[in-house]
């Protein structure tokens, strides 16, 4: 349950993402903000972006043990691939573990390591010990949901899709704070 992120470690805002992989507005912030908040304000190093499991079903459960079980440099692209491409696996026609089976496949994850991620009860435990944590310390109750904060104190909470303009200015805001 290594910490995922992108951004210097030192940068003197850190932002933490709570998100699920089966959540449509999570999928649309991936697509439509995050980009921006990549150029314009991780790599600047103004904010560091700390992701949070919240899964709000098993299916996003299970995609988030997927993830979490991949090796630290593929993680960032695939969470990006499963947000991108939602209807190809959590809302197919099909059956949505075959088409997940499928995703890990094209991250390099064999089929005998996805049924053992899948099935493992343990991670699952962990990731949900998480979720929980973030619905009592930082009083998340829908996804995407951010907190805003100077190192590893508390910070401002936001929840829901935003724009670049308004992630931006919580970002400057607490480099303020």
């Amino acid at each position: 349950m290594a910490e995922r992120a992108i951004g210097k470690a030192e940068a003197p805002v850190r932002v933490l993402e709570f998100f699920s992989l089966t959540c449509s507005h999570c999928a649309a912030f991936h697509k439509e903000v995050l980009p921006r908040v990549k150029t314009e304000l991780v790599a600047t190093g103004q904010a560091r972006l700390v992701w949070r499991d919240f899964p709000l079903d098993r299916l996003a459960l299970a995609a988030a043990a997927v993830a979490r079980s991949l090796p630290v440099e593929r993680y960032e692209g695939f969470i990006g691939a499963l947000l991108g491409n939602q209807d190809r696996w959590a809302f197919t026609r099909g059956d949505p573990k075959d088409e997940l089976g499928k995703m890990a496949a094209l991250a390099g994850m064999n089929r005998a390591t996805y049924d053992q991620v899948f099935a493992d009860e343990g991670l699952q435990r962990a990731i949900m010990e998480g979720r929980a944590r973030a619905e009592q310390e930082f009083q998340v109750q829908a996804t995407p949901a951010f907190n805003f904060g100077r190192g590893s104190g508390a910070g401002r909470n936001q929840s829901g899709n935003m724009s670049f303009e308004t992630f931006a200015g919580l970002v400057q805001e607490a480099a303020k704070a």
